[in-house]
């Protein structure tokens, strides 16, 4: 943002005097040289026009599709209609990471005019629940995209248990009774610590005898972990993933969709290759962690007989400074250090939306990174960066006082009212001006005013004068009023620095926000702000002493209770959801979300408003913070 404060400029260093007593010894005289004739005089140039204070022109939103890793994935195999799936697994809260996979999978498709599946991947019934199928659709639409179809794995278990008999009979699979600990030491134990790798005993048996055993499994002869179906792969192969991978497994608990029809469910393994198949998808792009499990896909592919997509890999997203791990999100909301899975300090996207993450924000985030086979790891701060500069662009601007202290003006009648205009952007005049209230009694933050002055301190303290934004005259403090218990200042007293006719004005070196008191215009507006500030105090939580929950820092949310806004809030409320993009673009039909109420306040940071906000209180939430906040210091 433009910096409000002055800046005392630097004075150039003085030339050194020369010693007048220092006698130099004299040179002889030159002769001198005759003159140059006159240049011929060239043409001034013309200057050229300041560029007009508008927004820089946004980065190009395709890029991640054009150049680099998926434009040549594209080249790999340029299908006449694109096919790709987003499958996630409905057993928690999706976070940042994420909103890459979603990026990328929607994006490609529709860059290339192809469509994109959300298939859910519903083959654990002991982990899923409803509420995790609604908010991944949610975020999916948040986001901007549309799925094609919204899927689920369990659309095919019939045709999955086809094929694992299919399977079976070509001598593809057969079914194992061993432990886990037998099966660890079968394919070397950790790290092929436990010796050579050898076959499971039940591996050579008869073709029969395993579809028998299958059946069984799936009339409730075994209970859970006595049976395993298992792919018969090749155990000689250095590829993990070709070590005779389970197939199917019992699992006691009702499916939200089929109920107690089944007892067997296949894994990930079997399943995700074939869905992939049955929904005829072109490009089945995952994270490099599946890079090892393309030899099985495609395996399994050709082991059925059926339609092989073609799968290519990317590195995934990880934020350093947080944890993302299902595990400690849950360990985290249900020990009560955070509010719940959509507290803004998580950095789940439901949690990302309440702190009032424009979804266009994540999304420039995900293409100005780029797409390539390494693992991002990307630090909480240039997320912000990235964040901020999306809004600078995008939301209009406010005068917020956090921790207000009054000043009255001596110098104005009780009545006095005038009317001050102030744009919603300086950067961009479309976005229109609003008016609001300068009055007798205006509220400054408490840090723009100090009891004694300095040299350092540009802003407000007895003798002082400092600017009041957009206001057309500074004002002077003179004295003020101390709580004689707490010692805290409790209302200064000032002068309207008006300049008698003929006199000329000194334009004072600091312009503060400030808001009016007026009732007739409801000035100012009460409100709860909530500075968010990291929820951990090292850049990897997971390595602390004593775990990730020793880490947490006891400063990561700061309160103001009696913050004030100006009425400017009102008519940005009105004008919701800022901006009108991505998955929030249709919201101007509806009730836009408290969140896509955005604005920066001015000298402060970005905000929104949260859900908390009801009646006639208002909450807001800090977004991030300015990038002048590093610096500030005292000035």
């Amino acid at each position: 943002m433009d910096n409000e404060e002055g800046v005392r400029p630097q004075a150039l260093p003085e030339r050194p005097k020369e010693d007048q007593n220092n006698t130099k010894k004299e040179k002889p005289a030159k002769t001198p040289k005759p003159p140059k004739p006159p240049k011929e005089s060239k043409p001034q140039p013309i200057k050229k026009e300041k560029a007009p204070n508008v927004p820089a022109a946004p980065a190009d939103p395709n890029s991640m599709f054009k150049e680099g890793f998926l434009k040549s994935v594209h080249n790999e195999k340029p299908s006449e209609k694109i096919i790709t799936r987003f499958p996630p697994e409905p057993n928690g809260f999706l976070h940042i990471g994420h909103s890459k996979a979603i990026a990328i999978n929607f994006g490609f498709a529709r860059y290339h005019h192809g469509v994109c599946y959300l298939r859910f991947d519903d083959t654990n019934p002991e982990a899923e629940e409803e509420k995790y199928f609604t908010a991944i659709e949610e975020m999916v639409q948040w986001l901007g995209f549309k799925p094609y179809q919204v899927t689920y794995s369990s659309d095919n278990f019939d045709k999955l248990y086809e094929l694992a008999e299919r399977l079976i009979e070509k001598d593809g699979a057969y079914v194992c009774h061993c432990t886990d600990t037998e099966i660890k030491l079968q394919k070397g134990g950790e790290k092929g610590t436990a010796g050579p790798r050898y076959a499971c005993p039940h591996r050579d048996r008869p073709t029969q005898d395993s579809l028998a055993e299958f059946r069984a499994m799936r009339d409730g002869k075994y209970r859970p972990r006595e049976a395993f179906l298992r792919m018969k792969q090749d155990l000689t192969d250095g590829n993990p993933q070709m070590w005779d991978l389970a197939a199917y497994r019992i699992l006691e608990k009702p499916h939200h969709r089929t109920g107690n029809k089944w007892r067997i469910y296949p894994t990930y393994d079997f399943t995700h290759c074939l869905c992939d198949s049955f929904e005829n998808i072109s490009h089945s792009l995952c994270t490099t962690e599946f890079q090892l499990s393309r030899v099985s896909y495609e395996w399994l592919c050709d082991a059925v007989d059926i339609y092989k997509p073609m799968q290519r890999e990317y590195g995934r997203l990880n934020l350093t400074g947080t944890v993302l791990s299902k595990r400690k999100l849950l360990k985290l909301v249900e020990e009560k250090y955070v509010r719940g899975w959509d507290d803004p300090r998580l950095y789940t996207l439901i949690g990302l939306r309440r702190r009032g993450i424009p979804p266009g924000a994540i999304l420039a985030f995900v293409n100005e990174l780029g797409v390539s086979t390494a693992l991002t790891n990307i630090q909480i701060v240039r997320f912000e960066q990235s964040v901020r500069r999306y809004l600078e662009q995008t939301v209009p601007r406010l005068m917020l006082v956090l921790d207000p202290i009054p000043v009255i003006i001596d110098n104005l009648p009780d009545n006095y009212v005038e009317d001050i205009e102030l744009p919603f952007s300086p950067k961009d005049p479309s976005l229109g001006t609003h008016v609001v209230p300068f009055t007798k009694t205006v509220y400054i933050d408490r840090t723009d005013f100090r009891e004694e002055d300095s040299k350092e301190f540009f802003r407000l303290a007895p003798g002082k004068a400092v600017g009041l934004l957009k206001v057309p005259f500074p004002i002077k403090a003179i004295s003020f009023e101390k709580d004689s218990k707490t010692g805290a200042v409790t209302c200064v007293h000032a002068t309207y620095e008006k300049p008698e006719e003929g006199t000329a004005f000194k334009k004072p070196k600091t312009y503060i926000q400030w808001v009016g008191s007026s009732t007739k215009h409801n000035s100012p507006v009460a409100a709860e702000v909530r500075i968010f500030n990291p929820l951990f105090k090292s850049e990897n939580p997971d390595t602390a002493e004593g775990g990730y929950l020793s880490d947490i820092n006891p400063n990561s949310e700061e309160i103001y209770p009696t913050a004030m806004i100006e009425t400017g809030i009102e008519e940005v409320k009105k004008r919701a959801p800022w901006p009108a993009e991505a998955g929030e673009k249709h919201e101007k039909e509806g009730k836009p979300g408290w969140e896509t109420i955005r604005f920066q306040g001015l000298r402060v940071g970005y905000f929104c408003m949260d859900s908390d906000t009801e009646g006639g209180k208002v909450v807001l939430n800090r977004i991030v913070s300015l990038k002048e906040d590093a610096g500030k210091g005292g000035s």
